[in-house]
């Protein structure tokens, strides 16, 4: 049993080692929220505070902001949820020293990217994804 769970956490890791893009020209952190709320707790500012200095690390990079809402509630509500998140995130960006001219805000409501992992946090779906880009590169979602 033991091997076997070493097996699949190694399996796991080895995807997620093909899918994530490279630091240098990407930076992408998460911002996790409770259902259906924008508010910023402890967590959610300390990866803001990161996000911000790496930012500030790469002064020409654009900064995109995406806001993601769970499948509860309707299109148009969780659409709203996702703007609004992905606007609070922004607005606090801005107050760590971002240039407001340097973030593009986006909510995108529901967002499948296919099955979810188990053990995947119930937040996973319920985020803001700030993406410091370097030139060149592609968007995360």
């Amino acid at each position: 049993m033991k091997r076997l769970l070493c097996m699949t956490v190694l399996v796991a890791l080895a995807g997620c080692a093909a899918t994530t893009p490279p630091a240098s020209s990407s930076q992408a952190t998460p911002v996790f929220f409770e259902p259906w709320s924008a508010a910023l707790d402890q967590h959610a500012l300390g990866a803001i505070a990161s996000a911000a200095q790496a930012a500030q690390a790469t002064p020409t990079a654009r900064v995109v902001v995406t806001g993601a809402a769970d499948s509860t509630g309707g299109e148009q509500a969780n659409k709203y949820i996702s703007e609004t998140r992905a606007q609070m995130v922004a607005d606090q960006l801005v107050a760590d020293g971002v240039s407001r001219e340097r973030i593009k805000v986006r909510g995108v409501g529901v967002v499948s990217a296919g099955p979810i992992p188990a053990g995947t946090p119930a937040q996973f779906s319920r985020r803001v994804l700030i993406q410091v880009d370097g030139p060149g590169t592609a968007s995360v979602w």
